[in-house]
C-alpha cells in the first residue's frame, strides 16, 4: 500500500527556558536521583510551562507549534483541510482541542475537519496514521496539519518525585501535503486493553468526577497505579518493526532513519541493537526536553531534519507506545 502524501512542514514549541535536574529539584523542592535520570533515562533538561510563571496550556502549545509548522511549509492556515491533535492530555474533556486550534489558527467557519486522537503516548503516530488515510479517499483535501501535544505536567501532584523529573511540556506539528511525489508506506498498530490500570488520569471524567476527598487522599491527576514492566518496550518495539517491515516488503536494514518514543535513552540504545541497527540512525532529544508524550516523535523528526540526520527521500520508521497499552508504527518516504 503506497499513499501518495507529503510531510512538507515541521514545527515545534516548548514553553520557557529550559530547566535542567538540578533547577528543577530548587525550584520544586523534590529530590530525585539525577545521575540515574541523566545517564540511565537520558533527561538532562526540560520545559514546564508552571515552572517558568507562563500561563500556558496544551492549546497554546499546540498553537505555537502549528504557526512554525505552517511557516516552514509556507503555506496559510486558511488552506488546511485537516486538523487533527494527538494527545491524552487536552486542554479540555470537551471541546476537542483541536476545534480550539482550527478556531485559532482559521479565525472563522471553514470547510474543514477537525478531530483529536487519545491513544496515550501513540497518539500522534495514530493521528498521522488517520490524517493520511482520510486524504487517500479525499482528493480534494489538499493540506493536514497533525499536532502531537503534551501538558502531563499540569496533572502532576507537586510531591510526585518519581513523575516531575521525567514529563516535560512541548508540541510538534506537521503539514502533510495530499497527491504529493512521495509515498506513506504502511502502519502497525498493536493494543492490549487489559493494562489499562497501571498508569493514567483516572478521575475527573464520566467514571469518577473529583470531589474533595478524593483530593484530601491524593487521588487526582496522573495516578500509577502499577508498575510497568521494564523491558516492555525493549520487547514490544522490535516485534512492531518485524512485523512492519514483512507487510511493506522491506528490510529492516533498508530504513534510514527509526524514531521511538523517547522515554529512555537506555530503552532505545536496546532496541536499536536487538534489531542490529547502528545508533547514528535513530535519534534522541530526551536530553533536551524531558519525556514530551505524544510530542516528543514529531519534536524528534523535527530536530533530525535541522539537524541534516535525514534528508529527502530517506525511508523513515516511527514507533510508538503508550499507556493502556497503545503501540502505532509508521513507515513513510520523506
Amino acid at each position: 500500500m503506497k499513499i501518495p502524501t507529503e510531510i512538507i512542514g515541521t514545527g515545534i514549541y516548548a514553553p520557557g527556558e529550559s530547566i535542567s535536574n538540578e533547577e528543577l529539584i530548587k525550584i520544586s523542592g523534590i529530590e530525585f536521583d539525577t545521575e540515574k535520570i541523566s545517564d540511565k533515562i537520558g533527561i538532562k533538561n526540560r520545559h514546564i510551562a508552571k515552572y517558568r510563571g507562563l500561563d500556558e496550556s496544551t492549546a497554546d502549545f499546540c498553537t505555537n507549534a502549528a504557526n512554525n509548522a505552517l511557516k516552514d511549509a509556507k503555506i496559510n492556515a486558511d488552506e488546511i483541510d485537516l486538523i487533527i491533535v494527538g494527545t491524552d492530555t487536552p486542554e479540555f474533556i470537551t471541546p476537542a482541542t483541536s476545534i480550539i486550534v482550527q478556531g485559532r489558527l482559521q479565525k472563522s467557519e471553514k470547510w474543514a475537519s477537525t478531530f483529536d486522537v487519545s491513544a496515550s503516548c501513540a497518539s500522534f503516530s495514530v493521528a498521522y496514521d488517520n490524517a493520511v488515510r482520510i486524504m487517500a479517499t479525499n482528493s480534494f483535501m489538499k493540506y493536514a496539519l497533525v499536532i502531537g501535544v503534551y501538558n502531563m505536567p499540569s496533572f502532576i501532584k507537586d510531591n510526585d518525585n518519581f513523575s516531575l523529573p521525567i514529563f516535560a511540556d512541548g508540541a510538534g506539528a506537521v503539514v502533510i501535503k495530499n497527491n504529493s511525489n512521495s509515498n506513506y508506506v504502511d502502519s502497525q498498530l498493536l493494543t492490549n486493553g487489559t493494562q489499562h490500570d497501571y498508569i493514567g488520569i483516572y478521575n475527573g471524567a464520566a467514571k469518577t468526577r473529583i470531589t474533595k476527598d478524593l483530593i484530601d487522599k491524593g487521588e487526582f491527576g496522573l495516578q500509577s497505579l502499577k508498575p510497568l514492566p521494564g523491558d516492555r518496550n525493549v520487547i514490544l518495539w522490535p516485534k512492531v518493526i518485524d512485523k512492519l517491515m514483512t507487510k511493506t516488503g522491506l528490510k529492516v536494514d533498508e530504513i534510514d532513519h527509526f524514531f521511538f518514543t523517547q522515554i529512555s535513552a537506555f530503552v532505545i540504545r536496546e532496541v536499536m541493537k536487538s534489531i542490529g541497527q547502528p545508533m547514528h540512525k535513530t535519534t534522541m532529544i530526551m536530553d533536551k526536553y524531558g519525556y514530551t508524550g505524544s510530542a516528543c516523535i514529531p519534536m524528534a523528526f523535527h530536530h533530525a531534519i535541522l539537524e541534516k540526520r535525514i534528508k529527502k527521500g530517506d525511508k523513515i520508521v516511527f514507533v510508538t507506545s503508550g499507556a493502556g497499552l497503545a503501540v502505532s508504527s509508521n513507515m513513510f518516504i520523506y
